[in-house]
């Protein structure tokens, strides 16, 4: 029930309300429809009165009638508009009217056989489906949805049809909802809706398309193979993406065939996605439509081109693309900025030169910082995405990205508790602001994005475990030992072992990278075994014995190299005869690249003209190393392997 108790006051008086009310639950069915007719006609168009109806406790009594198959079948039809009509108020009403259980209602009497009341139910449950509530457990049964299907079919009026298509949108909320659609074969019935010549059914039709083929390669392989007529979707959906339909006909159209090609189904090469889903998406951008068009048409255009270069190169040069995006971002509706961050995020993943272009669009990047601290969430989001992708630049994280500052709105972001997908954008930019070219970087020290990042690598999410471990391994790379320290202070041993036990192989890969680079190059080497040698051993001999992959181990051995590069630093190898022994097992692995990095760090170790260098030798020559190097150097096939070994020999002077 609702906390806050309304007078009715739609009605003429408190006399005539009560009245209407107690003939809602007269003994006299004569009085019900009355009764019923009175509360419609009030609550239509009063989120006020709708919820004084609710608060009054009508809405059960209006679901009692609707069940009795015993009361006269106008009662019924009444009582299903009416709870329609409430439907269409705020997300609260909504809720509780799907929490007494409307849909399931709403559901059993459409298996009866009145036309006028199966109408009602149905224009009842797509106004319902067409609200985004909080509940997601509204599931429908396989029997249920054939029974929505049944009333979709080229014989049944448009009204049915249009409900059906709205109804079955919300059906699609996930993987096995959309597979559920398919067993009952849906897509067929989809196919003959899509070629009804009225938008009331045409619309809904086609979003239910979208919807069912997103991210879902067997829906949308089924659909994309459908055919009404002898003309498969795909075909009749290039028909609507043409300049004489509607405009919502054409983004809707030009929806489905995106969703239909990042399923896998439709190749960015086909014509239908190159020169006619393109082409239509590019052309609503453009400042003569609407905003609210243009923000549908960007925010699609950002998912179709996201991962595929020859799309993004070839969006970014179609009709003053980037011009046009860029008006959006000075839009009022979040929407718009949105979707024009989302598309420019999407231009810019791959290709220097579209970057520039974009950047060098006039008041671009105070758009972007704009856009960091914009008071909706989502545009925050979008913009920061925005600036991950461009923040891919080498030479605008030198020039432009430091004029402007960036690092101070993306600091800002990370304070608090940011929700998930915020900070996983946040930190993944982060990874690029801290590179070493990046003048951002002393800043962000000095800021504190150390301890931020090392706090990051204990998070339960391996995404953002992932994020923190990059970002130090790119602040590492080349970093003063000050800098190194820092690291290993923050991060601690423990913590470092953690994440080279991590269950996701990024994770691990990325700290084996990290580790690379604190104990290199070879002027840092000595001083950071001096200070952290036992841990650092410890953590490569943890990746040798586990049951990693050779390119794991690799990188493993890759970090023994640059240790056995210091000039003291090589003590901590040789005097530690397990970790001798698997590297002399791993110059005979089957992996070359295994074989090539052992072989590194032995040269290494065996360098000439450095102090200790002969008594190295001849350890490494008591071991059975220089056989070995003599074998590989007959037998390898490896033209690479077989110059790693042949300059590793050339450290043995006697030899």
């Amino acid at each position: 029930m609702l906390d806050v108790m309304y007078p009715f006051m739609a009605f003429m008086n408190v006399e005539s309300t009560r009245c209407y009310i107690d003939d809602l639950y007269s003994a006299d069915p004569e009085k019900w429809l009355q009764s019923i007719r009175c509360i419609k006609n009030n609550v239509i168009g009063s989120n006020k009165q709708k919820e004084c109806v609710i608060a009054q406790g009508i809405l059960p009594r209006l679901l009692q009638l609707l069940q009795d198959k015993s009361v006269k079948t106008a009662v019924r039809v009444e009582a299903a508009v009416t709870i329609g009509s409430l439907a269409k108020g705020t997300s609260r009403h909504i809720e509780l009217i799907i929490t007494a259980g409307t849909i399931a209602l709403l559901l059993s009497v459409i298996e009866e056989s009145d036309p006028s009341l199966i109408d009602a139910c149905l224009c009842c449950l797509r106004t319902l489906a067409q609200h985004d509530t909080k509940i997601r457990n509204i599931k429908y049964t396989l029997s249920q949805l054939e029974k929505l299907l049944s009333f979709a079919g080229p014989a049944e009026n448009m009204l049915r049809q249009s409900c059906v298509a709205s109804i079955l949108i919300a059906a699609c909320r996930g993987a096995q909802e959309q597979n559920d659609l398919c067993t009952v074969h849906a897509p067929s019935v989809l196919a003959s809706l899509v070629c009804v010549e009225h938008l009331a059914v045409r619309i809904p039709t086609l979003t239910c398309i979208a919807a069912m083929s997103f991210n879902n390669k067997a829906a949308a392989m089924e659909i994309a193979n459908t055919s009404y007529k002898d003309i498969k979707i795909p075909y009749v959906l290039v028909e609507l993406v043409s300049r004489d339909k509607p405009i919502e006909m054409q983004l809707e159209a030009a929806k489905c065939l995106t969703n239909i090609h990042r399923a896998g189904v439709i190749p960015s090469t086909d014509p239908i996605i190159t020169y006619r889903t393109l082409p239509c998406l590019v052309r609503i951008c453009q400042t003569e439509h609407t905003e609210e068009q243009r923000a549908r048409a960007a925010d699609t255009l950002a998912y179709l081109t996201e991962v595929d270069s020859d799309l993004q190169q070839t969006a970014a040069i179609s009709n003053q693309l980037v011009s046009s995006l860029a008006t959006l971002l000075v839009c009022e509706g979040a929407a718009a900025r949105q979707a024009a961050f989302r598309a420019f995020a999407s231009l810019g993943a791959n290709d220097e030169d579209i970057r520039k272009r974009i950047i060098e669009t006039q008041l671009l990047m105070e758009r972007v910082v704009q856009g960091l601290g914009d008071n909706d969430e989502n545009v925050r989001l979008a913009a920061v995405r925005c600036l991950h992708s461009l923040s891919r630049s080498v030479q605008q994280l030198r020039t432009t990205f430091q004029d402007h500052s960036v690092w101070k709105p993306i600091m800002a972001l990370l304070a608090g508790s940011p929700p998930f997908e915020l900070l996983s954008a946040t930190s993944s930019a982060l990874c690029n602001l801290l590179l070493e070219f990046s003048p951002a970087k002393e800043s962000m020290i000095q800021q504190g994005v150390i301890q931020f990042l090392a706090a990051l690598t204990t998070r339960p999410e391996p995404a953002l475990r992932l994020n923190g471990v990059w970002a130090l391994m790119n602040l590492a790379f080349q970093a003063d030992q000050k800098v190194k320290s820092n690291i290993l202070t923050a991060l601690e041993t423990d913590q470092i072992f953690r994440l080279l036990a991590d269950m996701d192989v990024r994770v691990l890969m990325k700290t084996l990278g990290l580790l690379r680079n604190l104990v290199s190059p070879r002027e840092h080497t000595d001083n950071m075994m001096t200070l952290h040698g036992p841990q650092v051993m410890q953590a490569v001999v943890l990746v040798l014995e586990g049951p990693h992959t050779p390119e794991v181990k690799e990188q493993a051995l890759c970090i023994l190299a640059n240790i056995a590069d210091g000039e003291r630093a090589k003590d901590h190898i040789m005097e530690n005869e397990d970790v001798l022994k698997k590297l002399k097992d791993y110059m005979t692995h089957q992996a070359p690249g295994l074989q090539a990095a052992a072989i590194f760090c032995i040269g290494n170790l065996a360098r000439k003209g450095e102090p200790g260098a002969f008594e190295r030798q001849n350890k490494l020559k008591e071991l059975g190393m220089i056989n070995i190097l003599h074998q590989l150097a007959s037998t390898t096939s490896d033209s690479l392997l077989f110059d790693r070994v042949k300059s590793t020999l050339t450290h043995f002077p006697d030899l």
